[in-house]
């Protein structure tokens, strides 16, 4: 599987373009707090899906999604942080993280399934 064929990469990787303009934005102070944090956490999700794919058995690319997973659900959590502290509206990027989510979920049962 191509992992750059997959539409959760590909929504990723808007993804981290969209955290990474957002946090542009952010005081200095955040340099190596929430900027750090909420940019790893988005590239974490791309790269995830990516390495899940080079792997040899569908049971090893479903554990990466799942990884991916936990990724976006951090970034959605410091994300809800960031805008409850007044650093910028985040409403774009949650729904950009609901979809890649039903994306890795769909792709997550489509392999389960296909083992049997």
């Amino acid at each position: 599987m191509n992992h750059k064929e997959l539409d959760a990469w590909k929504k990723s990787i808007e993804l981290v373009e969209t955290v990474y303009a957002f946090t542009k934005k952010f005081p200095k102070e955040e340099l190596f707090c929430m900027v750090q944090q909420m940019r790893r956490c988005a590239v974490s999700v791309p790269s995830n899906i990516a390495e899940g794919c080079a792997r040899k058995s569908d049971a090893e690319t479903i554990q990466f999604l799942y990884i991916a997973a936990g990724s976006l659900a951090e970034l959605e959590t410091q994300l809800i942080i960031s805008e409850k502290i007044g650093y910028g509206n985040t409403t774009h990027m949650i729904e950009q993280i609901a979809v890649i989510r039903q994306l890795i979920i769909g792709l997550s049962r489509y392999l389960k399934t296909k083992k049997k």
